[in-house]
């Protein structure tokens, strides 16, 4: 997440006289439906203290390897690390994770730390060369051409897609990583805020999109990349893309450069992503809002203009200036540019030549993750986030079904379907509400004028139809093994505040710090289904608060844990969960943490991983045998500057440099179960 977007790192408020308490929320649903599993012991977690105890441990030496060099690939290098020794409280209960729990790191910290029995190397850095002719990375001599050939800035998503295609292999694959956004102020010595050069912003758009490597690993269990693979490629905020769906066509998405509105340049802010079952990726324009500028320029009846609104397109000058060289990026210039982003953007990681498409029947808005479910009808769901404060949840459903063996055909099925809004019940039941056009408020008679029109306007539309407005919806996954779906609500401090929405059973904290956790259940385990029921998993926070709550599990033996925001899951179907935004919350460094979801370890959270100062933990992703993890550590110092940092991860040295890690365990047994 951006420092320019709704990132939340303030100092934890008081929740008192904000709307209802959260034990009035909770005791109004449970009159209706018996919200929590078990007896009345575990309801009672919600409405009286709990006596429990936040975990302490001390660290040990470090526990690297350095990984081997190869005459074709540059190889992964280790980082500072730690390995950390649980005290006995912490230590696996009741679930089959033999790892002890981390303690977690002060936020000042700069230095990785996982578990004794594990390893860290650091696989890809900002500026990597990923071409033969890319240029080694030279922190005072960075250009945009050269930047459009190495790795880029801030790593988000990461996913792994094994060679040869089709195949399970673990040991050589294409890792696709998003390049959420930029810190110019790290990344340039003597960068004046307000007053970038034009190399500077040049720069900052090649540094943004996507990057597609082809890795490999040795017998070691040691990770590299191969700088002259042909699958090598980097898409940035330059490269050509084309558009399809319903809003394809409409007039909105013209510019004075592009007249017939599908010759798209660029995708910017890619934030999390999604593997589909035919094995492309849709990345995810998330805060594509912050890079344009002047808005009070277009005249009042303009209709673009209450949407820009809608969509927080800034009044004045952007943060980043990049309308002062780039006309795109002005609104009162350009007015319809900003129409051509905050959608879905498929790209085929394995065809180096195809043209990437943004796919409009997926929504447009501030998108986090795209995550992919087949029905028992074949059809295929797709789950997303609108990542901003009282914004939806979305799924998409396709008309046509999956077909394992027609990839091309597979690749349509974008292209025509359903996009639903979720709303919550207060007795834990849910319905997807259709956004279709000329159903219900979404007529000409409300402003909209077509399916594409909807689409352009989703936010709208959702608001038309009366959704619940969550806390900042995250990541959005199918558990592959239970078949329930996993919502991240990372947090929304203004959750209850004066003209603000307050609490509701879906979003049951004032001025919500820390974040939550909701686990869906749809109707017959069909993802194309219409209604679902739904309960709190984990209410995040410090264990010793009261509101917290992990699955009704012994507080005493669970980590601390707040802003949750991107998910995976391991072969047995335990939940991984990297968080963004501790060090405002708890003052602690984000981490990656593991947590059950059955048995008699649900909700047992563990942290396995902890990160940085001032970065953030994101795309979380196994190899198909589970037993090597990425990790991508995106912004490393970022609250210091380039002159001032706060961080010389990974090397030592500055620039600190966004990069991807790579865990294993010293035994190459299976992470988590070593």
């Amino acid at each position: 997440m951006s420092i320019y977007d709704d990132q939340e790192k303030d100092i934890v408020r008081s929740n008192a006289g904000r709307g209802e308490t959260f034990a009035e929320i909770m005791q109004r649903r449970m009159n209706r439906r018996s919200f929590l599993r078990g007896t009345a012991t575990a309801s009672a977690v919600f409405m009286i203290s709990a006596c429990s105890q936040a975990p302490t441990e001390t660290a040990t030496g470090p526990t690297t390897a350095p990984a081997t060099d190869a005459p074709t690939t540059a190889p992964a290098t280790t980082a500072p690390t730690t390995a950390a020794t649980a005290e006995p409280t912490m230590a696996a209960v009741a679930s089959d994770f033999t790892f002890s729990a981390i303690p977690p790191s002060p936020a000042t910290k700069d230095e990785t730390v996982v578990p004794a029995g594990y390893a860290v190397a650091t696989l890809l850095r900002w500026g990597d060369p990923l071409t033969p002719d890319a240029p080694e990375f030279d922190t005072n001599n960075q250009t945009a051409e050269a930047q459009a050939k190495q790795f880029g800035y801030n790593c988000d998503f990461i996913g792994f897609l094994p060679l040869p295609e089709g195949s399970s292999a673990s040991d050589k694959g294409l890792l696709v990583v998003n390049h959420e956004y930029t810190n110019p102020e790290l990344m340039f010595p003597g960068y004046t805020p307000g007053d970038p050069t034009q190399e500077q912003v040049d720069v900052e758009i090649e540094a943004h999109g996507v990057s597609v490597v082809e890795i490999q690993r040795n017998a070691q269990g040691e990770w590299s990349y191969n700088k002259g693979s042909q699958y090598n490629r980097r898409l940035t905020g330059t490269t050509p893309m084309t558009i399809s769906g319903p809003a394809a066509d409409h007039e909105w998405l013209k510019t004075s450069a592009d007249p017939t509105g599908k010759d798209i340049r660029g995708t910017l802010n890619n934030c999390a992503a999604g593997k589909t079952p035919w094995g492309t990726v849709i990345s995810a324009e998330e805060n594509f809002h912050q890079y344009f500028a002047n808005l009070d320029g277009l005249p009042d009846d303009d209709p673009r203009k209450a949407v820009h609104k809608r969509y927080g397109i800034p009044a004045e000058a952007s943060e980043r200036v990049w309308e002062k060289y780039h006309d795109r990026f002005d609104a009162t210039k350009e007015p319809n540019e900003s129409f051509r982003h905050g959608w879905a953007v498929e790209l085929d990681p394995y065809d180096p030549t195809m043209t990437p498409v943004k796919r409009t029947w997926l929504g447009r808005f501030r998108h986090e993750a795209q995550t992919f479910g087949i029905a028992p009808s074949g059809k295929v769901a797709v789950y997303t986030g609108d990542d901003a404060r009282f914004e939806y949840v979305y799924k998409f459903v396709t008309s046509g079904t999956y077909n394992a063996s027609d990839r091309q055909a597979n690749m349509r099925l974008m292209d025509d379907g359903m996009l639903y809004v979720a709303k919550f019940n207060d007795d834990g039941t849910g319905e997807w509400l259709p956004l279709e056009f000329g159903k219900g408020p979404l007529t000409e008679a409300n402003g909209f004028t077509s399916q594409g029109d909807v689409l352009i306007k989703t936010r709208l539309a959702a608001d038309a139809l009366g959704a619940t407005k969550m806390d900042r919806p995250e990541d959005i996954e199918p558990n592959p093994v239970n078949k329930k779906v996993y919502m991240v609500m990372t947090n929304n401090s203004d959750r209850g505040k004066e003209g603000k929405a307050g609490p509701d059973a879906a979003n049951p904290r004032a001025e919500n710090k820390f974040g939550h956790v909701i686990e869906v259940t749809e109707d017959g385990d069909d993802y194309a289904a219409t209604t679902f029921t739904w309960e709190i998993f984990m209410l995040c926070g410090d264990p010793e608060d009261d509101s917290t709550y992990f699955a009704g599990f012994d507080k005493s033996k669970v980590s601390p844990i707040a802003a949750p925001d991107n998910v995976t899951f391991d072969l047995k179907g335990n939940l991984w969960i990297a968080t963004d935004g501790q060090s405002g919350a708890l003052k602690l460094n984000d981490g990656l943490f593991a947590v059950p979801v059955e048995g008699p370890g649900r909700g047992h959270l563990q942290q396995f991983f902890s990160s940085v100062a001032g970065s953030e933990v994101c795309g979380p992703e196994f190899t198909p045998d589970n037993k090597s993890l990425f990790l991508a550590i995106q912004h490393p110092g970022e609250g210091g500057t380039f002159e001032e940092p706060i961080s010389s991860w990974p090397d030592g040295v500055q620039p600190a440099r966004p990069s991807v890690i790579a865990i294993r365990a010293d035994n190459g047994g299976v992470i988590g179960q070593a």
